[in-house]
């Protein structure tokens, strides 16, 4: 599905403000689009006076923070590292930078490619180009990813802040300072706000290939399982290239109309929004209205509400994150007391739009 306009203007805004200057053809390649794509939005935002243009590159009009002679190294300051091509974390990175910034903090993004180890060199090249402390959100598509970082995590020697990742209880971080979304209770909240409505059937659909997505499925699992008033309940994937765990079972890989029609579901959670704008897109194809015939919550809230109709959608507070985790960091980087490990967990909102109505009621 093409993105929306105003969103890939936002994701340009947001990379060439966090970085401070970026090549046109980097934008490109990151966002999947055209050159001229770029070049074209870049020219809208310059006239806007939110960017400015040179050769070949874009420049934020942000200015830098002013910052006492002799008390910033040449290199890096704080590193971020987050995955290529995650646009649920730009909002996280704009809290962190805020933070960051308003304590004559340098800010210096590194996105990882879409591989297994893709973050450890970029750490690497951060703390030798001298970066006091780390925010990290490692991509983590299956526990093994996970579990391959965890040996060198340990061993940094800087302050580092998890974001959005939530090690396993015992493991070699276990210990490490975290800020997440509360997960389970996001999926509590579609749930009861269907049941709330009358569903009874429920069809979950999430991705498989992060640790967001993991926690997701299992809370859909526990809880549908454990509530009274959902008789009927499917898991499957969100899309087909959405899960790298595996194997899975022939309803969990299944169409997703077809199997809507087989557990007689009248309402439907899918992760992420993109997947769920074009499931809904699916079912207009195959004449399955929604909210009439099926109600709809998108899990994410990134473009959720740019579809049509508008999907009601459950929103971790990802801006919230970026700042708890900054703030964190600060924390490490100024008391040298050895403060208490923190995990913290911020619980997301539910946005009520045109994709979700009682089940049963009569058609418009």
């Amino acid at each position: 599905m093409r993105e929306p306009v105003d969103l890939r203007r936002q994701r340009i805004l947001a990379a060439v403000q966090a970085r401070g200057t970026a090549r046109v053809r980097d934008l490109a390649d990151e966002l999947q689009v055209s050159v001229v794509t770029v070049r074209r939005d870049v020219e809208e935002l310059t006239r806007q006076g939110r960017l400015r243009r040179g050769h070949g590159v874009v420049r934020s009009t942000v200015p830098a923070p002013e910052v006492p002679a002799g008390d910033v190294a040449d290199g890096d300051r704080v590193a971020v590292v987050v995955p290529e091509r995650h646009t649920y974390l730009t909002e996280t990175l704009h809290g962190a930078r805020t933070v960051l910034e308003e304590a004559g903090l340098r800010f210096a993004l590194h996105i990882a490619p879409q591989v297994a180890g893709a973050e450890r060199p970029l750490v690497e090249r951060a703390l030798a180009d001298g970066a006091r402390g780390l925010l990290l959100a490692p991509r983590w598509r299956g526990r093994a990813d996970e579990e391959g970082d965890y040996g060198w995590l340990a061993g940094l020697d800087v302050p580092t802040v998890l974001m959005e990742r939530r090690p396993r209880p015992g493991s070699a971080l276990h210990a490490l300072d975290s800020v997440c979304s509360d997960h389970w209770y996001g999926a509590r909240l579609a749930v009861e706000h269907l049941v709330g409505l009358g569903h009874r059937r429920v069809v979950f659909a999430t991705r498989d290939d992060s640790p967001t997505a993991r926690t997701l499925r299992a809370a859909f699992a526990q809880i549908a399982a454990a509530h009274p008033l959902v008789e009927e309940w499917a898991w499957a994937l969100s899309s087909p290239e959405a899960g790298d765990e595996g194997p899975y079972a022939a309803d969990e890989t299944a169409d997703l109309p077809v199997l809507l029609r087989k557990v007689g579901a009248t309402a439907m959670v899918l992760h992420g929004d993109v997947d769920a704008l074009m499931i809904v897109q699916r079912l207009a194809e195959e004449a399955v209205r929604v909210p009439q015939d099926c109600s709809v919550v998108a899990y994410d809230d990134v473009v959720a509400g740019l579809g049509t109709p508008p999907l009601t959608a459950v929103s971790p507070p990802r801006a919230e994150v970026g700042r708890v985790a900054a703030e964190l960091l600060l924390r490490r980087l100024t008391d040298s007391r050895g403060a208490a490990v923190r995990r913290v967990e911020l619980l997301p909102r539910l946005s009520v739009r045109g994709s979700t109505r009682a089940a049963g009621r009569s058609s418009d």
